[in-house]
């Protein structure tokens, strides 16, 4: 008998042809829906940069008395300041002013900082809503108190300006009060392999800030002008918003004093000829650029208290006279497919280079320069 069966093959399955061609159905729709949200370059938790057009934001209760009808609105400063960022801000400053029955505002800011354009922009809205000013917006003024987060430092610190109290956590780095300029400089590398831009310019310092040649005196002057009237112009701000930090104090008064260890390029502790410890003496100003703990903050008057945002939110409540109020805030919206599903997920866009390595001008605290750049290019 052979081993093998004679027996005529079996016909298939009528049930298992329509559960494979359901499953392919569905599985054609899967991979359609998972391109559709994720896109070509895969899925990330990011924010929507949907336009705000016309629609107002949503209300979101945080806390105090739900069916209170007076409300502290919470508007939101987060991430680096940038002019397109600055988009949302602007829309929960008319949100707020447009709301009558919102009597006070608390601004929560954690931001490393961004341009000055863009720091300047919000800065200026936030006086208008404080003092009922707000273009083509009839509302009466809305008191504002700061309450800092875990970064509030040179733009983030710029744009709290308006309010008359801040409040940071006991964590907070803030301050930075201070402008850099930061231009890309390849002319090394260029020699090194033999790549060069020829500029053909009219005006004498057209080229300044190329990153294929060595800026002249003459070519970063302009810079360092631009620069000098930035810092100045943060400097009154400050003044305007605090008049006890006056540009004087700001700029000369030294609020600390101390020897700090010499360090080589390696990380190394330098030492003398006789192997003792190089030290330095290091003094500092309230608007040297640096950041200041929330402590260091408070004792040099850059900051009012130490407290949370539910802190700030008591604070400002007393001194408008509320007794019964809640507070909200106003999510930034998702895009449709994020509300269908549920999901803050969206595909990442591609970074424009082009925006990232333009010049500008900076409000932003020491070491975040990359952060401001990457925020640049989307």
């Amino acid at each position: 008998m052979s081993q093998y069966s004679t027996s005529p093959p079996a016909l298939p399955n009528r049930r298992t042809g329509k559960g494979r061609t359901l499953l392919g159905i569905c599985l054609f729709f899967s991979v359609g829906l998972n391109f559709l949200l994720c896109g070509v370059s895969g899925c990330t938790i990011l924010p929507s940069t949907t336009s705000f057009d016309d629609e107002p934001l949503t209300e979101k209760y945080l806390f105090g008395e739900k069916r209170a009808r007076d409300k502290i609105a919470v508007i939101r400063i987060e991430g680096p300041i940038m002019e397109l960022t600055a988009t949302y801000v602007f829309k929960q400053i008319e949100q707020a002013a447009k709301d009558e029955h919102v009597k006070a505002i608390v601004l929560r800011v954690d931001s490393p900082g961004g341009t000055v354009t863009a720091s300047d922009a919000i800065h200026e809205q936030l006086l208008r809503l404080r003092d009922g000013k707000l273009t083509k917006i009839k509302a009466n003024p809305k008191p504002i108190i700061a309450s800092f987060g875990p970064l509030a430092a040179s733009g983030g610190y710029y744009v709290a300006m308006p309010a008359q109290t801040i409040f940071a956590e006991r964590t907070t780095l803030t301050g930075s009060i201070g402008v850099y300029a930061s231009l890309p400089n390849a002319s090394e590398l260029s020699d090194k392999i033999g790549f060069k831009m020829e500029l053909i310019k009219a005006g004498g310092i057209k080229a300044s800030g190329s990153p294929f040649h060595e800026m002249t005196p003459a070519e970063r002057q302009p810079w360092q002008d631009m620069v000098d009237h930035s810092y100045d112009l943060f400097l009154s701000v400050v003044e305007a918003g605090r008049p006890n930090l006056t540009k004087a104090k700001l700029q000369h008064e030294e609020i600390s004093r101390k020897e700090a260890l010499q360090y080589d390029n390696k990380g190394n502790v330098q030492l003398n000829w006789w192997g003792q410890k190089v030290t330095t003496t290091v003094v500092r100003y309230r608007a040297d650029g640096g950041t200041f703990t929330a402590d260091e903050a408070k004792k040099f008057g850059l900051v009012d208290q130490i407290g949370t945002l539910e802190d700030a939110a008591t604070a400002i409540a007393t001194q408008v006279g509320l007794t019964s109020y809640q507070v909200v805030d106003y999510p930034r919206p998702f895009s449709f497919l994020q509300s269908l599903f549920g999901m803050k997920v969206q595909a990442p866009p591609l970074p424009d280079l082009s925006k990232s390595l333009t010049p500008r001008i900076w409000y932003l605290c020491p070491s975040a320069d990359l952060s401001g750049m990457i925020a640049a290019g989307y």
